[in-house]
Formats: structure tokens, C-alpha cells, sequence
């Protein structure tokens, strides 16, 4: 499948909601295909449809290599603990720089797999990590809203002198 170009911070499509998807098919899983090989390209662990500037709710991870890439339609946190953690963060759409970001250190996710079939899913550590980070996309919060303004003023300078130096 093609990789896609990446939308890079600071594009406006990165603050859209995406829509939900309602259509179970062959564009679905080419998407979804599509998504796996950019994401392997950047490289990254995660990635959603709008990072490629498409507004819909799908997120392709991939933890542990190849046999472990899983995609998710229309995810959702069906709840959360009150135990948090902090993890080091970044995006596909904004190389080159991380920071810590404070997450819920478990999630239960409801999803849909590529057929429409209703999914659910427990989820902590990294993977818990990754679930609230993607979904944060796709309601249109980039990863960096949720650092103080100090720490996202100074990682947006680090990331345009990064970029000028390209």
C-alpha cells in the first residue's frame, strides 16, 4: 500500500474531530493498510487518519513488531483508573521532539475492528499510554495541549529550529 504524506504540526486539520466511520469495506481496510506502512515509514508505534489528513476515527498501533500492528474504528475510553503515569510522548506529525505527559495508567477501550463488529479491550502501560494519545487526536487535542504552556512554548521552538535546520 502507498505511505501517505504525514500532516506536520502546526496544520489546523490536526485540530479537527474526527467523524465517525461508518462504512465497513474494501476503502476501510486500504485506509487502515495505508496507515500500517506510513506509520512503519516515520517510523513511529502509533498513528490515526488525521495524521494523514484524513478526518475519520481510525488509529493503527504497533507495539511489539510486526505480528502485534492492530487497527481500531471509532475507539472509545469506556473508562479509566485513577492511578496515573507518566510517559514520554511525541508524534508522527511533529519528529523529532518528546515530552512527558501525565495519562491514566489503565484504560477499558470500546472499539470496532474493520469488519463493524464491536470490540472491547483492557489496556495499561504503554499500550494504555497509546490508546488515550490516539484518541486525543482524534478529538482533535495534538499531544502537546496537554503540557503546561511553558513546556509546549519551549518544545514549539525546539521543533521550528529542528525544522529550519532541515
Amino acid at each position: 500500500m502507498p505511505i501517505r504524506t504525514i500532516v506536520k504540526f502546526p496544520d489546523p486539520r490536526l485540530k479537527l474531530v474526527a467523524e465517525p466511520v461508518t462504512a465497513f469495506g474494501d476503502e476501510l481496510r486500504a485506509l487502515a493498510a495505508d496507515l500500517l506502512d506510513t506509520m512503519r515509514a516515520a517510523p513511529g508505534i502509533g498513528i490515526t487518519a488525521p495524521h494523514i489528513g484524513i478526518a475519520r476515527r481510525v488509529v493503527v498501533l504497533e507495539l511489539e513488531g510486526p505480528e502485534s500492528a492492530r487497527t481500531y474504528v471509532n475507539p472509545r475510553i469506556l473508562s479509566a483508573s485513577e492511578e496515573t503515569m507518566l510517559h514520554t510522548e511525541g508524534s508522527v506529525s511533529m519528529p523529532g521532539v518528546t515530552d512527558e505527559i501525565r495519562r491514566h495508567a489503565r484504560v477499558r477501550i470500546g472499539y470496532q475492528d474493520l469488519q463493524g463488529n464491536e470490540r472491547t479491550e483492557e489496556a495499561e502501560g504503554l499500550l494504555a499510554v497509546c490508546h488515550q494519545h490516539e484518541i486525543d487526536q482524534l478529538d482533535g487535542m495534538f499531544w502537546i495541549q496537554r503540557l503546561s504552556k511553558l513546556k509546549r512554548d519551549r518544545l514549539v521552538k525546539r521543533y521550528d529550529k529542528l525544522q529550519r535546520a532541515t
